[in-house]
């Protein structure tokens, strides 16, 4: 018969495992009533944009479709289960930088933004791995610091890594991606947002920022909300991209080379119509992995 001591060890380990238990269903139902609500909402959106001159919908010369939501911030920040996959990709309370190598365990929702985890006196470069080629975006820490510290600590967190080109736009030559929760607009993104690069002045014709479109640019996508960017971004690919010039709250933060720009042309060459947002790739383009290059 096990003595006092040894039952009242398994007490306690029995109730350290219902709480593990708990707190990973509980997560994994934040996270379906999130990416559920999210949806909800996007459908709202685009129910009542006719009435409020379709601002959600894309046109001739609309902006790039995005996350239309901002997500509620988690609270929750008990440590995940390592051995629960599904919580091994679960909140961070974002309060420490991830390894610059890349080695922290993939994470894709954070309860709040990042520290400045990078030097912005050094040269940062995104390399984009994808089933198209390489892509290679020289990044603009001097004027979007904040921008390229959010981008570049996604990045090492394992944010990008296996999602996808999920749209492409001839009509204005963009290329999109970022969302690894539905690889759609909707996506609920990281838990947060960040500020607009510079702050943007509303005028009497509305909001309008100072960037110009040119290909070859990495951009962070937003709503038409200000300071609504968080982790989607996409590519220009041609010259249809000036249209977004009438707008100009598009943040441009990096650009590529002649090699990289070769292989944005060849992705939006894959064009195939269809849908609210103007169309995908006719074949699946994944993003295997964003790494930085810093000198």
């Amino acid at each position: 018969m096990p003595s006092q001591a040894e039952l009242k060890k398994r007490r306690v380990k029995a109730g350290k495992q219902k709480i593990r238990q708990e707190v990973v269903i509980d997560r994994r139902e934040r996270r379906r009533r999130l990416v559920v609500g999210s949806f909800v909402a996007l459908l709202a959106l685009a129910l009542i944009a006719p009435l409020v001159g379709g601002i959600f919908l894309a046109g001739d010369d609309g902006p790039p479709q995005v996350e239309s939501i901002t997500p509620d911030t988690p609270t929750d920040t008990a440590p995940a289960d390592p051995n629960d996959a599904a919580a091994a990709a679960d909140l961070t309370d974002a309060s420490s930088c991830p390894a610059e190598d890349g080695s922290s365990p993939r994470t894709i929702t954070f309860a709040e933004p990042h520290p400045m985890c990078i030097d912005t006196s050094m040269s940062h470069v995104a390399v984009f791995d994808t089933s198209e080629g390489e892509i290679r975006v020289t990044l603009n820490t001097a004027e979007t610091p904040i921008t390229v510290n959010n981008f570049v600590t996604l990045a090492r967190w394992g944010y990008y890594d296996g999602t996808t080109i999920f749209r492409s736009d001839p009509s204005i030559d963009i290329i999109q991606g970022g969302a690894p929760r539905t690889e759609s607009p909707a996506d609920p993104g990281p838990g947060y947002t960040i500020p607009d690069e510079p702050q943007f002045e509303e005028t009497s014709a509305g909001i309008v920022g100072p960037y110009r479109y040119v290909p070859g640019q990495l951009v962070m996508a937003r709503t038409a909300l200000p300071n609504s960017s968080s982790a989607q971004y996409f590519f220009t690919t041609g010259e249809n991209a000036a249209r977004l010039d009438g707008q100009g709250v598009y943040v441009v933060f990096g650009e590529t080379d002649e090699a990289g720009l070769g292989v944005l042309q060849s992705i939006i060459g894959l064009h195939e119509p269809g849908g609210a947002l103007g169309g995908a790739p006719s074949r699946t383009v994944t993003v295997n992995s964003v790494t930085i290059e810093v000198s």
